[in-house]
């Protein structure tokens, strides 16, 4: 991933599992001011990672884009005021 952003994922509506399409990310829990410090996550040659914060499970899904989750929104955004 190096020259590119890391992506940032989101589990504000709780679901049991996102499917990502990167294997290296970085959890955030939820949104502010609900988050978690922002655990970089690897999976190395693994399918699945479970966050050591808030537990969400992610699963590595290769018909998604680096940005793109299942279910959708679970990408963070950060908002610029």
């Amino acid at each position: 991933m190096a020259g590119q952003p890391i992506p940032h994922f989101h589990n504000d509506a709780g679901h049991p599992s996102i499917e990502v399409g990167v294997r290296e990310f970085m959890c955030v829990g939820a949104n502010a001011p609900f988050d978690h410090p922002h655990e970089f996550l690897d999976m190395g040659s693994d399918n699945e990672i479970i966050c050591p914060y808030c537990s969400t499970l992610y699963r590595f899904n290769s018909d998604l884009e680096p940005g793109e989750t299942k279910p959708n929104g679970c990408k963070f955004e950060v908002e610029i005021s």
